[in-house]
């Protein structure tokens, strides 16, 4: 099961004698006083996740070549793969990602795995990765610029209907 994101400071300003309303509203004004909620504003991927190799497609290859075993997540919701997916990679939106569902893919916490969404502006992958590391994965590798680089470059891919 994992852990939703809670500021230390909601642990001390939200005491059983603030309110839940009281409370969120404390919330969201130091989110956007902080600038970090904006409207119109567009998700954009960090340029690294500390904890993990960054691959481009060309790295995504040369690691299927070299580490047979490695397993390559998409962290789309499912129906963004009827637009395509990287052949031999495995479904598992961000939204499910949690670390009981990432054992049932990989197992061994030592084995390779890599993610990727839909690219730079998408922060599926993003999320699905420290998911990986906050659930003891060693070997992570994110594939930052992930299907939108893929097509790009004229990779092959396979599509599937949503059916």
């Amino acid at each position: 099961m994992t852990t939703k994101y809670r500021p230390t400071f909601v642990k001390y300003a939200c005491a059983p004698m603030i309110s839940r309303v009281a409370c969120a509203l404390l919330f969201g004004m130091s989110v956007m006083a902080a600038g970090t909620i904006q409207a119109g504003e567009k998700i954009v991927s960090p340029d690294a996740i500390p904890g993990t190799t960054k691959v481009d497609a060309e790295g995504l290859i040369a690691l299927v070549e070299k580490i047979p075993d490695l397993i390559v997540i998409d962290s789309r919701i499912r129906t963004d793969r009827t637009q395509g997916f990287i052949e031999g990679s495995k479904s598992l939106p961000d939204i499910e990602t949690n670390c009981m569902t990432l054992a049932r893919i990989v197992p061994a916490r030592t084995k390779p795995v890599l993610f990727y969404c839909n690219g730079p502006k998408c922060g599926r992958s993003v999320k699905s990765a420290k998911v990986a590391l906050d659930c003891g994965y060693s070997r992570v590798y994110w594939f930052r610029g992930g299907f939108e680089e893929w097509k790009e470059k004229r990779y092959p891919y396979l599509k599937k209907s949503n059916g």
